[in-house]
């Protein structure tokens, strides 16, 4: 597989294209992109850069390689239609949250106070304001989710109120 590196700041990212989903025997793709060593807040820093250069929202999924439904968000994403979409419109970060014991800050940073489940996911202005405060906490059930459904909610995603 081919992939281009980013560098910004001095920091290596793998970019979306990178991410790969493995047939899992279910309804859904898997993958694994969260990494416990890595430092989130300067990914974080990174993407929230791109997206103001770029005028993009930012999703940032808060899972672990351990939660099933983490991983099958995650695969979803690496499926080429999704990838499209994604790049279209979102930079997006994987942020591994250990058994809801690490990078909590981050989460805490845009507004969210605990990890209640996995995958948490956050919807991000370019501007760093969190725009799904509502619906973040409630995606710890997405490997059960059909492809269509979660096509659209971040397709058509509109900021709640």
């Amino acid at each position: 597989m081919r992939f281009l590196l980013l560098v910004l700041a001095g920091l290596a990212l793998v970019p979306l294209s990178a991410v790969s989903a493995a047939p899992h025997g279910g309804d859904h793709p898997e993958a694994r992109p969260f990494e416990q060593e890595a430092d989130a807040s300067a990914l974080i820093e990174a993407a929230l850069a791109r997206a103001q250069l770029a005028e993009k929202r930012m999703i940032v999924v808060m899972g672990a390689n351990w939660c099933h439904d983490s991983r099958g968000l995650a695969g979803w994403f690496a499926e080429p239609r999704f990838k499209v979409m994604l790049q279209d419109k979102y930079e997006l970060v994987y942020v591994d949250v250990g058994y809801k014991d690490r990078n909590i800050d981050i989460a805490q940073r845009f507004g969210v106070n605990a990890i209640k489940g996995t995958p948490t996911v956050l919807v991000l202005s370019a501007d760093g304001v969190l725009l799904n405060r509502k619906s973040a906490p409630k995606w710890r059930n997405a490997a059960s989710r059909t492809e269509a459904d979660i096509f659209a909610y971040f397709d058509q995603f509109s900021p709640e109120l």
